[in-house]
């Protein structure tokens, strides 16, 4: 089958939800084959980010353009997750140093890229656990914060997420506390705690 007629404008309206990027799929719906993709990366129109991902060399930069290309990268299998969900929800007052993605345990043997700490889940966000911010999927600020205080996180950063959480009416005092009894009696203690000690 002969491919379209290469749209560039539908594929720029693609790649500004994506903070200049666009993948290899998203560029053959837009009518773009892998030849073409090729000889637009060659000729300096588009920059290869990594295998599969592509972005406009003119597109500017934005703060987290990096964790775009590392979710796109592993999409539509990966959400990002625990401080990289944290600091893109304004829960949190750092920017982590790694960016931190979950996928579901089948996809365990996924090959992170550099800087990317992999998070595997036996139960994967559900539909009402995952939002969009930025164009990106991450983990709703609730599972957000349990995923942080199961995976070991500093207390006060898991005390400040909660208290920011609350106060911005991004979660309630009950949803944390019944979706930390399924955590463990470690997350469900720590959690109690800090809410025992969080302004309501």
């Amino acid at each position: 089958m002969r491919d379209t007629h290469p749209n560039k404008a539908l594929l720029f309206d693609i790649a500004a939800t994506q903070s200049g990027y666009f993948t290899t799929a998203q560029a053959r719906t837009s009518g773009y084959s892998r030849a073409l993709l090729a000889h637009h990366a060659a000729t300096g129109r588009f920059v290869r980010a990594r295998r599969g991902l592509y972005r406009f060399r003119q597109y500017p930069s934005s703060p987290r353009e990096e964790v775009m290309a590392a979710w796109l990268a592993m999409a539509p299998d990966a959400v990002v997750s625990h401080e990289s969900a944290l600091d893109l929800l304004g829960l949190a007052d750092t920017i982590p140093d790694h960016i931190h993605l979950t996928v579901p345990r089948s996809k365990r043997s996924l090959r992170p890229q550099q800087q990317v700490t992999l998070h595997t889940a036996t139960q994967p966000p559900q539909p009402d656990e995952i939002v969009v911010r930025e164009g990106m999927k991450l983990t709703s600020p609730s599972r957000t914060i349990l995923d942080v205080a199961q995976s070991a996180g500093a207390p006060d950063q898991v005390a400040r997420a909660i208290r920011q959480a609350l106060e911005g009416g991004l979660t309630t005092r009950d949803r944390l506390l019944a979706g930390a009894r399924h955590r463990g009696k470690r997350v469900e203690a720590l959690v109690e705690g800090l809410l025992d000690h969080t302004v309501r």
